[in-house]
């Protein structure tokens, strides 16, 4: 019996193989490497995995090409949210490196410790932060490129899982309030559990409709590549109630990634329990990743069906946009309206996901990129924000912090303007970039729903500008602590792609309107 191989064009999916590469030699390090080398060690093996990887996906650039058996499509959105990915897990891993804001840094030494005990109280106030948090995050980045590549679902799904089960984990290694954050990485277990459960029962639907179709000659037929699918959507004789539920079970898993209403509930505790560097990987790379495979299940494997899902997701927008909005105004804790900020994102990119047209493509990839420096800033300066007992995110602590610490108060309110969409940010560009989109499209009514739910979440961010400016610091406001370099070294590339991505954005978009052409 021969058994004939799949053909691998190890070229083009050298960046994937790079960063999992990484991944699997941090996982040697743990083993081998005495605990007094490991985070330096670890630090510099992850930085260097993803400027390598960086470099050789800039050298693959040109490459259009389906591998792996069908299963990777290496393209140019594929191309560019890889690239994305990785130059924001840079500024996430020089995040969670930083280890002179607190000694050990912000994750627990030993996640088996029994919360308030002498060995967690002990381990919170002297023992160096656990190193396994830098192979997690390699793994993460790893499923999130293969994630927005992927060319059929099988493939996803299993890139949704190595990209889940790691943060999973890291949610709860907090070095301070661990009862909050093994609560909120419970929760992001069980719900995405459920989300990943819909996901994979929506392809065993999928697959039933296309179980009589054949997407090429001599191909066999059925299947769940985005090929087969789309001739399917096309021209199947199956019932197409299998295909409009395979595609709502599929759209779940996707959504609850994205932070999309109303599988947001998990975003508030995940975000306000989980580590600040993690909370700001999560809010600017799973939001690439997640919207990433969204495009490209939508645009390649469903595109015969856009018309019948089309209002369904619009709804979907919309809600997301007025949830995240509305209750945005409610929170009092600077990490939850972070949060709530980004369930509304979410809806904005699903405005440019529903356009229809190639700029909303275009425009929904330059949104991603755009509002990813902007947020890793903002939590970069959360963690700035200390005292006694570790980062103060309550707003009521942030009254007055403007008289206290004019620079960094002047930089977040910067990124506050720039998620409200004020002109010469890179915000306003990225709403301006989706909204245009749609409207080109025939999206008028999402884009109303934009424009005023814009209006009602500038309210919140506002807020905490006059709160910080106009308000008299008190005994209780907290400290600005003395970004590190690799803290500052974040913060400086946020706010800078936000200052340049609003006032000299045309080489991105170029680029994004020149990589919004996907391949089947």
């Amino acid at each position: 019996m021969t058994i004939k191989f799949p053909a691998f064009d190890y070229a083009a999916i050298a960046p994937m193989l790079i960063v999992f590469g990484v991944a699997a030699a941090g996982v040697l390090v743990e083993a081998l490497v005495p605990k007094r080398g490991r985070y330096l060690t670890q630090l510099v093996l992850a930085l260097a995995g993803l400027v390598a990887a960086l470099v050789v996906l800039i050298t693959q650039a040109d490459k259009r090409v389906v591998t792996a058996g069908q299963a990777i499509a290496v393209d140019g959105p594929a191309l560019f949210l890889q690239g994305s990915i990785i130059v924001l897990a840079v500024m996430a891993v020089l995040m969670i490196g930083e280890r002179s804001l607190e000694r050990g840094g912000p994750f627990v030494a030993q996640a088996a410790i029994t919360v308030g005990s002498e060995d967690d109280r002990r381990q919170a106030a002297r023992a160096d932060g656990a190193t396994e948090v830098y192979p997690l995050s390699m793994f993460a980045i790893g499923g999130m490129m293969l994630f927005v590549s992927a060319n059929d679902l099988l493939t996803m799904f299993i890139a949704l899982e190595v990209l889940s089960l790691p943060l999973y984990l890291m949610c709860a290694l907090a070095r301070r309030r661990r009862l909050v954050s093994q609560e909120a990485a419970l929760k992001y277990f069980m719900l995405g559990a459920y989300a990943s459960a819909f996901f994979l029962f929506g392809v065993a639907l999928v697959y039933g409709y296309t179980s009589s179709v054949q997407a090429a000659p001599g191909r066999q037929a059925g299947g769940v590549d985005f090929a087969t699918i789309h001739a399917a959507a096309t021209s199947s004789p199956a019932n197409r109630a299998l295909l409009f539920a395979g595609l709502a079970m599929i759209a779940i898993g996707l959504l609850f990634k994205a932070t999309a209403a109303p599988f947001h509930v998990w975003t508030p505790d995940v975000y306000q329990g989980a580590p600040t560097p993690i909370t700001g990987f999560m809010a600017a790379c799973t939001k690439v990743a997640a919207f990433g495979a969204l495009l490209r299940v939508l645009y390649v494997a469903f595109e015969g069906a856009k018309w019948d899902f089309t209002p369904v997701l619009g709804a979907i927008a919309i809600l997301t946009m007025l949830v995240g909005s509305v209750l945005s105004v409610t929170q009092t804790d600077l990490k939850r309206l972070l949060a709530y900020s980004s369930i509304a994102n979410a809806g904005y990119l699903l405005v440019g996901v529903l356009a229809g047209v190639r700029e909303g493509i275009s425009s929904t990839m330059f949104y991603l990129v755009a509002y990813g420096f902007t947020v890793i800033a903002a939590f970069a300066v959360v963690t700035l924000v200390r005292d006694a007992d570790g980062e103060a995110t309550h707003l009521s602590r942030w009254a007055g912090l403007g008289r206290r610490s004019p620079v960094f108060a002047g930089v977040f309110t910067f990124l506050l303007l720039a998620f409200a969409g004020i002109p010469l940010t890179s915000g306003f560009i990225s709403k301006f970039a989706v909204f245009g989109a749609a409207l080109d499209g025939g999206q008028t009514w999402l884009v109303i729903a934009g424009v005023i739910t814009s209006m009602v979440l500038a309210f919140p961010y506002l807020r905490v500008v006059v709160m910080m400016w106009l308000s008299e610091p008190g005994e209780t406001t907290p400290t600005i602590a003395v970004p590190g370099a690799l803290t500052a070294a974040a913060l400086m590339i946020g706010v800078a792609a936000t200052l340049v991505l609003g006032v000299a954005p045309a080489p991105l978009l170029n680029l994004s309107d020149t990589a919004g052409q996907f391949i089947r």
